[in-house]
């Protein structure tokens, strides 16, 4: 005798079908019953679905489960009665539809993009807390898979992910972004306690984690503020190693006229030559110790505060001359090197506040490497610094003296409170000054990655899941740094923080029953107003509401 039996799996929330046939154990004289597995419940026709086999792909598991159903024009019914939190991922939807991340999403990912754009809901608005956890919030928000994502599949989401759609969608998303804009490229570490990770390596950590690491590279348009490129790196490359990398990459996605800013950590004569030759402009910071720096510092001399140099927008005395760098190209196919002139603008910023800091600091680190040598436990990387400050002898009786180098001491002081800038498209120096000031996007940006996005660790031990990991954060960064471009603009940090935005938003409700349309809940006339303030059209607040 056969029934049919059901039981929840409370883990994943699906419902299977078992076939139950009864029969009698002769030998432990009572009766028993043998299930089989014929299907799973359809939770929305309740319809019985057979299994599918042990031989069927994962990846065309994850293509059925979340393709898209075919549905009549006008709006979708809803198919259980539910009351759900609506109004921050509202904003959310609104915020894909301006980038274009939703419809470039939608082209790389026709299969997954909602599942991808859940799982970057989620981790937006349930900063730190892990994945696991998302079942829980996705039954209180409407979002637009609509469905829970068990921890598994999350995982298998990641692993799915591929190079090639990657690449489509950072083309995808570059070509939205203005040609004339520069964009900011900057460098981050992500700590792991992984073993397993090929690029995880000891390199130089920015947030001074005794850990091996990952760096990310990212991309950032200035005037928009968005991501729009990243690419993870060994954690021991250091920054000035990764430029000839990004040229061929930017190459490879058709970015032939991009205008690049990067910070000092990037430059060097190496990778000037490098974008000279490729055509790219660039805006640069550079150390003072560049011979270029050093001249126009001893040529500007006693002037340096002179009040004709004052600028009164940023508070220090601004110099600039056109200088010809000397371009070095190697050509191995002719076995001979191209030397010539390329002009280039080099901008020079005074600042008497920085100059009282940077001699203070000097004497710190001059004290501090002094008694390294003195103890006898000198750090490797200091090396370079003790030979050029301290004249060093060591005997057997006297064992260890150290006498400074006053003329090397005397030379670094002339450069005190001085900082520059060095471009070969920006004439005017307050324009590169403004310009490279904008690069504080990527700054925030990282601190979203690693707080707000809970990625300072990588809690993955699998390459592809964690490389599908990082592009499902970068996504959700897309979004978390427009919101940070318009409450900028805006100037809606003096009234709420980001957190406190979402939660003023998240408690707008949506009433689902079957049948009929979404039904909004109240709007407030406040929050109407925030939804103006960040740029999309709101959810209108009703007739007496305040």
């Amino acid at each position: 005798m056969s029934s049919i039996i059901k039981r929840l799996d409370k883990r994943t929330g699906i419902t299977y079908v078992y076939e139950s046939t009864s029969y009698w154990d002769k030998e432990k004289k009572q009766p028993r019953s043998k299930r089989v597995l014929i299907g799973k419940v359809d939770p929305e026709t309740g319809d019985i679905i057979p299994t599918d086999g042990r031989g069927n792909r994962r990846k065309e598991r994850l293509k059925n489960e979340s393709a898209d159903p075919v549905v009549k024009q006008g709006p979708v019914p809803a198919i259980r009665t539910e009351r759900l939190f609506y109004g921050a991922t509202y904003l959310f939807d609104q915020i894909g539809e301006a980038t274009g991340v939703q419809a470039d999403l939608k082209a790389c990912f026709p299969d997954s993009y909602k599942q991808l754009l859940s799982i970057a809901y989620y981790l937006i608005l349930e900063d730190c807390n892990p994945l696991y956890r998302f079942s829980k919030w996705a039954k209180l928000h409407r979002h637009p898979f609509g469905k829970d994502i068990s921890s598994q599949r999350s995982t298998e989401l990641f692993q799915s992910i591929t190079e090639e759609q990657k690449m489509k969608f950072f083309r995808l998303q570059g070509e939205r972004r203005a040609e004339k804009e520069y964009w900011a490229y900057d460098t981050t570490s992500i700590s792991s306690y992984s073993e397993t990770l090929s690029q995880v390596k000891y390199g130089k950590n920015k947030d001074d984690d005794h850990l091996p690491q990952i760096n990310l590279a990212i991309l950032f348009g200035e005037e928009s503020g968005l991501p729009f490129y990243y690419r993870k790196l060994a954690g021991n490359i250091p920054d000035v190693k990764t430029i000839r990398e990004l040229i061929r990459e930017l190459d490879v996605l058709g970015y032939q006229k991009a205008k690049l800013s990067m910070d000092r950590g990037f430059c060097s004569a190496d990778n000037i030559n490098a974008l000279y030759k490729d055509h790219y402009k660039f805006l640069l910071g550079a150390s003072t110790t560049l011979k270029y720096a050093k001249s126009f510092i001893q040529e500007v001399g006693e002037t340096k505060d002179h009040f004709e140099f004052y600028n009164n927008d940023f508070d220090l005395y601004v110099f600039t001359k056109t200088i010809a760098w000397e371009y070095e190209q190697q050509r191995p196919y002719k076995g001979d090197t191209i030397h010539e002139e390329r002009r280039m603008y080099l901008h020079l910023y005074y600042n008497p506040e920085k100059q009282v800091d940077d001699a203070k600091n000097f004497n710190r680190r001059m004290i501090q490497y002094r008694e390294e040598i003195l103890s006898g436990h000198r750090i490797p990387e200091h090396e370079k610094f003790y030979r050029k400050y301290f004249e060093i002898k060591e005997t057997p009786k006297r064992g260890i003296s150290v006498t400074y180098r006053q003329d090397k001491i005397d030379a670094a002081r002339e450069r005190y409170g001085f900082f520059i800038l060095i471009s070969n498209e920006v004439k005017d120096p307050i324009t590169a000054l403004k310009l490279y000031r904008t690069r504080d996007v990527a700054e925030k940006a990282f601190w979203n990655i690693k707080d707000r996005l809970n990625l300072r660790r990588t809690r993955t031990s699998s390459e592809s899941a964690l490389e599908g990991k990082l592009f499902v954060e970068f996504i959700a960064l897309i979004y978390l740094s427009y919101i940070n471009k318009k409450m900028e603009d805006g100037h809606l940090y003096s009234k709420y923080t980001m957190h406190e935005l979402f939660d003023e938003l998240d408690v707008i409700e949506c009433f689902l029953e079957p049948g009929k349309a979404p039904i909004q809940g109240e709007v407030m006339s406040k929050q109407e107003q925030l939804y103006r303030d960040l740029g999309v059209t709101p959810l209108l607040a009703k007739p007496g509401q305040q």
